[in-house]
């Protein structure tokens, strides 16, 4: 079984696959495959001629990648000034914002040069989020190093940081120029990393792509060794993000379904201080996704055995699917529905969740009642 008829394997594996964004003017290209952090001077040179670039960074990062980046663009001529932060969620606050776009303004970059995130989510969301706002808007280019980055947060535009009052509260909508996915800095990627990250590839098949979800069903174990399956699950996922954006840029509709499980999830990050040894995003979506076709089941919407299924799957990859499973404080649902209710989804006050009818049915549901969200959490921290 393939993952998508419209999305065959590369013929040449040394070649990078091309998912397009289709955004008029503001179009760009996703490109996937081996060895591209190396050819980077190369195709940002073709691409964007003449240009300088701020390269954004953590301090795990820095050891692992950034000198080869570094020497590829200097090797194709690209003046860059590195921009080393803090490892770890906690680095998106507004101080860190500041020291970026400090550093930004002064190297003198100007408006047609770019700022370059080569990092996971959290990277990506910073930098971005300078690019859009210094001299009132850069050019932008992701360089995802961890799954979830990959198929998820390096496409579309959402930038963001964290606050007191949630997470991504404050940013800017800021397509980038290019995405290079280098699937090679996955394998440097420890099993937790890639399990939080493969959640992100299971949601889309949650959302509507079912043949999809019974494709990493069966193949899951490739994705995870790597090689043409993984390449092809990040191509499909990448694939499905860029025709949800491309109909709904700034999540007026439609784009809200690629929060399946993150309103659920995002409060749980919020509950634990996103304190990474205890959860990470991938795993809070993974939870959250479970909650979602559970709380889906309890209103009737969709069958007991989907959400098991759900359920099933995820614990087999090494995800955690309850809120038990958390270490540390117990959670409560007086940490969880005051950040439920503070979601991006709330609109005039009133709780939006997706729910589903089932695998690959999600939807969007206003005016859910927090009284019953508040029941099925108590049931749920109880599990």
């Amino acid at each position: 079984m393939s993952p998508s008829s419209t999305a065959p394997a590369p013929r040449d594996p040394a070649e990078p696959t091309t998912v397009a964004v289709d955004l008029g003017e503001r179009s760009y290209d996703i490109l996937i495959g081996a060895g591209l952090i190396e050819r980077a001077g190369k195709l940002l040179a073709r691409r964007l001629p003449g240009i300088r670039v701020a390269v954004v960074s953590d301090a795990n990062l820095a050891d692992r990648h950034l000198p080869r980046l570094l020497a590829a663009l200097a090797a194709a001529g690209i003046d860059a000034t590195p921009i080393v932060l803090p490892a770890g969620e906690a680095t998106k606050r507004f101080e860190q914002l500041e020291h970026v776009v400090d550093a930004i303004l002064a190297a003198r970059l100007e408006r047609g040069d770019a700022v370059l995130a080569l990092g996971g989510g959290v990277i990506g969301d910073l930098a971005g989020f300078a690019a859009g706002i210094v001299r009132r808007g850069m050019r932008f280019v992701q360089v995802p190093t961890s799954l979830l980055a990959q198929v998820d947060s390096s496409v579309g535009g959402k930038t963001g940081i964290n606050t007191a009052h949630g997470k991504n509260l404050v940013g800017v909508f800021h397509q980038p120029a290019l995405v290079l996915a280098d699937t090679t800095v996955l394998d440097t990627l420890s099993s937790r990393e890639f399990a939080a990250g493969y959640a992100e590839l299971a949601k889309y098949g949650l959302i509507d792509r079912p043949d999809f979800f019974a494709w990493l069903e069966a193949n899951h174990a490739e994705v995870f060794a790597g090689g043409p399956a993984r390449t092809e699950a990040i191509a499909v996922s990448c694939r499905a993000k860029a025709a949800v954006v491309a109909a709904d840029e700034r999540e007026d509709g439609a784009r809200a379904l690629l929060n399946l499980g993150h309103t659920f999830g995002h409060a749980l990050e919020g509950a634990t201080g996103y304190a990474t040894d205890r959860l990470v995003h991938g795993e809070a979506v993974a939870i959250g996704m479970v909650l979602a076709h559970r709380f889906s089941a309890t209103l009737g919407l969709c069958p007991q055995e989907d959400a098991a299924r759900v359920e099933r799957h995820l614990s087999d990859v090494g995800l955690p699917t309850r809120i038990a499973a958390i270490p540390g404080e117990r959670l409560t649902t007086a940490m969880l529905m005051p950040r439920i209710a503070q979601d991006k989804k709330v609109r005039r006050g009133s709780l939006t969740f997706i729910l589903t009818r089932g695998i690959g049915r999600a939807f969007v549901a206003n005016d859910v009642d927090p009284v019953a969200v508040e029941s099925f959490l108590q049931q749920e921290l109880a599990r």
